[in-house]
């Protein structure tokens, strides 16, 4: 996403990149960088959490409308738990019981199934 917001920043279309890896997407050097000090996957807000995410665009228009100098990046005030406890737990193997990680292959191993029917489903109307 940085390298594309660079192109869309070339050709005079402002952006705003959200990210939760400050020092990858600051080395890439984007106009415009909202940063959360969340999980990764989870820079728009909270998952279901319709305030969080909210805010957290609300915060992206403030930076896009503001920022007068390029490479401008904003820390957003959301937290992602009182405890930065979450920082250890999050997708740590050694932290996670055993039953939750056969519970985590079991839906993988259901969701990598139904991607691969719709593959051989996609193959076969091609070939018809």
């Amino acid at each position: 996403m940085s390298l594309v917001a660079r192109h869309l920043e070339a050709n005079k279309i402002p952006t705003v990149i959200a990210g939760s890896a400050k020092d990858i997407v600051e080395h890439c050097g984007v106009p415009r960088f909202l940063f959360s000090d969340f999980p990764l996957g989870n820079s728009a807000g909270k998952p279901r959490d319709l305030v969080s995410q909210d805010r957290t665009l609300e915060l992206a228009f403030q930076l896009l409308e503001s920022s007068i100098a390029p490479r401008t990046t904003v820390q957003s005030p959301e937290i992602w738990s009182p405890s930065h406890e979450w920082k250890l737990d999050f997708q740590n193997v050694d932290r996670i019981p055993a039953e939750e990680i056969k519970r985590r292959r079991l839906e993988f191993d259901k969701i990598k199934e139904i991607g691969q029917q719709v593959r051989d489903e996609t193959l076969n109307t091609d070939t018809n």
